[in-house]
């Protein structure tokens, strides 16, 4: 029990820039006590004692503002940092040195007695607000973006983003946990981007043409086209 509370101390050390020393991570953390105290929840779960884990569970709710069902799974070196709003399923998987923002939900899709909420694996980073919803596989050293949505798996070394989550990046070795997840792809801006660079790709074309073929310009009389719509006369 101590050497997992050294190891979650000498985490949030290295988590979280703002952390001074072990004394404030002890007495000012509430991520930290949220993670021990579903320590004691999950043994009681694992014993029997549902109810007693529940009531427990709900305490630390109250004092921490996060909510671990006792029945999930959470790996070593768990960092939540801030924590608030945060909520992990009664059949949530969580990997080791794993880092979860404030408003993160692993949650639940189905109604049946079954897994129904995610397995996140090792060294991945999920951000302020996403939801990671159903019974979905978060591969190894993956990072999801603030406020994303994931309803599908997603492979390991991957960066989603975005309603509902898309990877938009891949890559192929593993790496060590990279806190930063600020500077994520932006699908919709690159997007636009490709599609404004089209279209001046075609108009430069359509401009070629024309001076090729000896197309002028056509001349348009804004004044026809107004008595034209003056002219007009709409029926029921």
């Amino acid at each position: 029990m101590f050497k997992r509370m050294r190891e979650d101390i000498k985490s949030a050390k290295a988590g979280d820039p703002a952390s001074r020393s072990s004394v404030e991570i002890l007495l000012c953390y509430p991520g930290i006590w949220a993670i021990w105290f579903h320590l004691i929840n999950h043994w009681l779960w694992n014993k029997g004692a549902k109810f007693l884990a529940r009531f427990f569970s709900t305490i630390a709710r109250f004092l921490t503002g996060i909510e671990i069902h006792p029945g999930a799974q959470m790996g070593r070196r768990v960092f939540i940092d801030h924590g608030m709003g945060i909520v992990i399923g009664e059949t949530a998987i969580v990997g080791d040195d794993v880092l979860l923002y404030q408003g993160a939900v692993l949650g639940g899709t189905s109604l049946e007695k079954k897994k129904r909420h995610p397995t996140i694996e090792n060294f991945v980073v999920i951000g302020a607000g996403a939801k990671v919803l159903g019974n979905v596989t978060i591969g190894a050293h993956s990072k999801i973006g603030a406020g994303s949505v994931v309803l599908k798996n997603v492979p390991p070394n991957s960066t989603c983003v975005g309603i509902p989550g898309r990877v938009v990046k891949s890559e192929d070795t593993d790496s060590p946990l990279n806190l930063e997840h600020s500077k994520l792809p932006d699908p919709v801006k690159e997007s636009l981007k490709h599609l404004l660079q089209r279209q001046d790709k075609i108009e430069a074309e359509i401009q070629t043409l024309k001076k090729f073929h000896g197309i002028d310009e056509p001349d348009f009389d804004y004044n026809n086209c107004k008595e034209f719509e003056d002219d007009m006369i709409f029926e029921d």
